[in-house]
């Protein structure tokens, strides 16, 4: 083998890879927060809301968690411009990342809605607490605590995995400056190498902070790494 490995390259472009570092961990953020919303909303009316409105939130569920998060996106992005809509590629990737998040975060915040004990609501109800203000003070911090660590790893999937789709279609995040980069000089090598050492600083600070915040607010012992 004859390669020779020349990362002075790599560093001259070392300040858009931190760009695209900084887009990846703001999409990954954005959209993990757009979907904990939808999966709120979603698990709570499946837990208590009425048949017609837990029907399409489940045909919604199943449709998302059933196909690839890649065709979910390509459809926003080359399906509806025949429909004459037309998003830019960054809004077709978060919305498709915060639609394909909130399915699986409905699965999670589920099997915390259902681990709630009934006696905890039926006190709820006897000192006249609503729907909401029972989701709100009763059902939320206990959900908190029981599936946090799970939320946790899946923001790690959605700021590893996820926001990488976006180079598939010209967002430059971390994935996607790597390969405008090294389409000028071939050295795929050595660019890749360090975003994904990159993704391991990203991955591991975000595990941190994630730990940090579930100490404080919710008194979870979340794991790092």
């Amino acid at each position: 083998m004859n390669y020779t490995f020349q990362y002075g390259v790599v560093w001259k472009n070392l300040g858009e890879l931190f760009d695209g570092a900084i887009l990846t961990f703001q999409l990954g953020a954005v959209s993990f927060a757009g979907g904990a919303l939808i999966g709120l909303f979603c698990a709570a009316l499946i837990a208590y809301g009425p048949f017609i409105l837990r029907l399409p939130v489940h045909v919604y569920v199943v449709a998302v968690t059933n196909t690839p998060a890649l065709i979910q996106i390509y459809f926003l992005y080359y399906g509806l411009p025949e429909f004459g809509i037309r998003w830019s590629s960054e809004a077709c990737l978060l919305i498709g990342l915060i639609l394909n998040a909130g399915a699986y975060l409905t699965l999670i915040m589920r099997a915390g809605f259902l681990s709630v004990r009934r006696t905890e609501l039926e006190a709820g109800q006897v000192l006249g607490l609503s729907i909401v203000q029972q989701v709100r003070y009763i059902v939320v911090p206990h959900i908190a605590k029981s599936i946090y660590p799970a939320m946790a790893n899946f923001f790690i999937v959605i700021l590893v995995m996820g926001t990488s789709i976006g180079s598939l279609i010209g967002v430059d995040e971390l994935t996607g400056q790597a390969i405008n980069l090294s389409s000028v000089n071939y050295r795929w090598l050595e660019y890749f190498t360090v975003v994904a050492l990159m993704y391991v600083v990203l991955t591991f600070i975000a595990s941190v902070g994630l730990a940090l915040l579930g100490r404080w607010a919710f008194r979870v012992k979340a794991r790092i790494f």
